[in-house]
């Protein structure tokens, strides 16, 4: 985008980084710079390549071998003389993704596509951590190699690339890890910390976050700009002569000033800001011109790939007209998604609408993928959550509306792959008038699940999905060792923040990367999920009973509340902790008589057992940490966390799903609290009851694993044998 800069050193400092060439002579510091894209040479000749396309979301790639280019602080020295640049333990296990340990899985997933003569691959967003230019370079050098190998790559931007639509030169992270086990701070060189120059802080512009520009032409080759190797390449903005695609006009019209549109506070705007205007009744505000990179690539025969750039960086409170580039200006992407992609980028859904009917006359392969899912990821769970779990628990904000499925179905579109989100689902929608659309959810390849899906048209009306889970990377544990000096700092220090910070030494004894993530779900939910998500008497619950205690509890009728627990010890690990005081009431029971209540629960739970082919103790090796851990990583691998679990497992959870009366009893509360005068077994049975049923439709849901897409018949069927399900 062409933009004047206020400083000619910041103006050529920047140039240089994206290898682009511009005046940078004396007295025209205020002069719009021209920012010209890279002139594309062809991808090698590939070896004969199949239509399937590998989509591998979320890859949150950080350059674990970086260079800070500061001279201050390189890294961690290594025996082979890298410095190891990486995120403490810590900070990975109270994250949603991991930092490092997935820069083996990325090398692993495309070693793995390779091998099975994959040639094309698609990246849906989040490909960096947070679109460093150490990350950044780093994840570029690696698509560079297999690129040399025949390997094609597609990407389209993510809520981490770019964090903001414009650089931001004050961010940074506080938790790098240092030779002795500590953290150290490292923040960009507009961070005030580096103006003040405080001395704990390491400043380097290696770390500040790159905005949608920037990104665009170092990453132009992975799709953002046209390449002599494909068929067409086009984005919403192309005007070909007579129709007829050339790359050289591609290339003319590829630049970020013919990438332009205009977005308001409230709504679209360019050609659409009239009628949205008629609309809300006054006239929009905050009016600016943002750079959209959705393009349209053929690079084999009959596939079209869409990559759409559903960002949406909406200008907020502190957008000033005068300074429209300070990122500051903008909200961020993470909760926009589709949701204001249909209210605030409506030229992108006339454009999709033409793309879906010129793929179905042409009778091309058409695959679409952004970073945002569609349609509802929590197999149609998300209400049933918001009533369960703390305002807020499960980032139900990211949750697409309604109306997003139905707009997109609309515009003809059939196949949308997103990311986002770290899960493995699959989900579809028909609209009012027919239209089908499937939204494939692809796994990130930091979390646990990790995995990425391949996608191929069996013909015209049938595609195929397969997930290909990453169980085994090599080398993922080859920063053990710097975390086990980690590890026996936090056990060393004294230091309050410190102990809080010690983690399960235990994760460094797993022997695979699928046990590694399996057992960072295990603590990211003790360390976090538990407090973020759970309400305080549902965590007591959770964190204290096995799946025998939960079995006879679902079973416990008694008059004995929560209050006299405390007289009634060693019956079972609940307290009234979590409720509110209040008053007792004149039927009130002896707590003794938990006792005998509890006894009856336990034939009865014992007999369910039985009914169902197994045995009562047997559930009390379903430990609290095991269930938890379930449940979350059921959240984000669906089907692939049951095949973990294992069928025995898996009926164990299918008689607590049963096991619960039709109506539990309501909760008396005292305010936002339970009253410590419900009877035991109430809270319980009501809060429960509808955390297994959600974990039973997130463990049963549509197809995720192995599965086909009829178009025609809009169905999604499964293709897999191996396949558990909670039903």
């Amino acid at each position: 985008m062409t933009r004047p800069m206020p400083h000619r050193a910041a103006t050529c400092a920047a140039l240089s980084l994206l290898a682009v060439l511009a005046g940078c002579s004396p007295g025209d510091s205020d002069t719009p710079v021209a920012v010209t894209p890279p002139v594309q040479t062809p991808a090698p000749s590939p070896a004969p390549v199949s239509t399937a396309v590998a989509f591998m979301s979320d890859v949150h790639f950080q350059n674990v071998y970086g260079d800070f280019k500061s001279s201050q602080f390189a890294g961690i020295p290594t025996k082979d003389g890298k410095n190891a640049t990486i995120r403490t333990m810590y900070a990975q296990l109270t994250s949603t993704r991991l930092f490092n340990e997935n820069y083996f899985a990325f090398y692993a997933a495309l070693d793995d596509a390779y091998a099975k003569g994959i040639r094309v691959v698609a990246l849906p967003g989040d490909y960096t951590d947070d679109a460093q230019p150490m990350n950044v370079d780093g994840i570029a050098e690696i698509m560079k190699q297999y690129q040399a190998k025949g390997m094609r790559f597609f990407i389209a931007p993510g809520n981490h690339d770019p964090v903001e639509p414009f650089d931001d030169n004050e961010a940074g992270k506080n938790d790098f890890l240092t030779k002795d086990g500590k953290e150290q701070k490292i923040y960009a060189t507009g961070n005030p910390a580096c103006l003040t120059k405080d001395p704990t802080v390491i400043c380097t512009d290696q770390v500040m976050e790159q905005g949608t520009e920037r990104l665009m032409v170092k990453m132009g080759e992975f799709g953002f700009m046209p390449n002599k190797a494909d068929l067409l390449w086009e984005t919403p903005f192309s005007k070909y002569d007579a129709g007829k695609y050339t790359y050289d006009a591609a290339l003319a019209q590829s630049g970020s000033k013919s990438r332009e549109f205009e977005i308001c506070a409230e709504g679209s705007g360019g050609a659409y800001k009239a009628a949205g205007e008629a609309k809300l009744g006054k006239a929009f505000t905050k009016c600016t011109k943002l750079i959209d990179t959705t393009y349209l690539v053929e690079p084999v025969k009959g596939l079209w790939l869409l990559s759409i750039d559903a960002n949406v960086f909406v200008p907020n409170a502190k957008f000033d007209p005068a300074n429209p580039t300070s990122f500051k200006g903008f909200d961020g992407a993470g909760n926009a998604g589709w949701n204001k992609v249909i209210t605030h980028k409506m030229f992108l859904m006339d454009y999709i609408k033409s793309v879906a009917a010129r793929a179905k006359a042409e009778g091309k392969q058409l695959m679409a993928f952004s970073h945002y899912p569609t349609m509802d990821f929590y197999a149609n769970q998300t209400q049933a959550m918001k009533d369960v779990f703390k305002s807020g628990a499960f980032q139900t904000a990211r949750v697409p509306d309604a109306s997003v499925a139905n707009a997109v179905a609309a515009t003809g579109l059939r196949l949308h792959v997103g990311g986002h989100m770290h899960f493995n689902g699959t989900n579809d929608h028909t609209d009012g008038s027919g239209n089908y659309l499937v939204n494939v959810q692809s796994p990130s390849l930091a979390v646990y699940g990790a995995a990425y899906k391949v996608v191929t048209y069996k013909d015209a009306e049938t595609i195929d999905v397969q997930t290909m889970p990453l169980s085994t990377v090599p080398r993922f544990a080859e920063l053990f060792p710097h975390y086990v000096v980690e590890n026996d700092y936090l056990k060393g220090s004294s230091v309050t923040a410190d102990v809080a910070k010690r983690w399960d030494r235990s994760i460094l004894d797993t022997r695979s990367y699928g046990e590694f993530t399996h057992q960072y779900f295990g603590e990211l939910s003790r360390l976090r999920f538990m407090d973020e998500y759970w309400p305080c008497e549902m965590k007591e619950a959770a964190m204290a009973l096995n799946g025998k205690q939960m079995l006879i509890l679902s079973q416990l009728q008694t008059r004995v509340t929560l209050a006299q627990l405390k007289d009634a010890p060693g019956i079972l690990p609940l307290t009234a902790a979590c409720a509110a005081a209040g008053t007792p009431a004149n039927t009130t029971v002896a707590a003794s008589t938990l006792a005998t209540d509890w006894q009856d629960a336990t034939v009865r739970a014992d007999r369910l057992a039985t009914a169902a082919g197994l045995r009562l103790d047997d559930f009390a090796n379903l430990t609290p940490y095991a269930f938890y851990g379930d449940f979350h990583r059921t959240v984000y691998a669906g089907e692939l966390a049951l095949r973990d679990m294992g069928q025995a497992r898996v009926n164990q959870y299918k008689v607590l799903m049963a096991a619960f009366p039709a109506t539990p009893a309501p909760i008396m509360r005292i305010g936002d609290k339970p009253s410590d005068q419900n009877p035991v077994q109430v809270p319980f049975q009501q809060q429960f009851k509808g955390v297994f049923a959600i974990l039973k439709g997130l463990g049963s849901a549509k197809p995720s694993d192995h599965f086909t897409v009829d178009l025609k018949g809009k169905k999604v069927s499964n293709a897999s044998n191996n396949g558990l399900s909670f039903n």
